[in-house]
């Protein structure tokens, strides 16, 4: 009896496990790249001067800075190591082809 339980125990996690990994952690991605495009919209707002997108209010948008400081270099870090932004964003929006 023992060894049925250990047994059932076993596959029991073992599905435990496959559920996590083949239902959760989609959902978990698409959360995470979710708050990802709403923290780089809201940067490329504030700091889009800062990789070449013109900004009038910038000066203005510097007040902020100190508040922001500590995410700026890895969103800068983020945004530049990707190839395609407009791609993304297309696709993001179903606009791909």
């Amino acid at each position: 009896m023992e060894k049925i339980k250990n047994t059932l125990k076993k596959w029991w996690r073992l599905f435990a496990l496959f559920h996590q990994g083949a239902f959760l952690d989609r959902r978990m991605a698409v959360v995470r790249k979710e708050a990802f495009d709403i923290n780089d919209n809201l940067m490329l707002l504030l700091f889009g001067d800062f990789i070449g997108i013109p900004n009038p209010m910038s000066y203005y948008m510097l007040e902020l800075l100190p508040l922001m400081a500590d995410e700026l270099v890895p969103w800068e870090r983020r945004i530049q190591n990707r190839k395609f932004i407009l791609a993304e964003k297309a696709a993001q929006y179903d606009f791909d082809t």
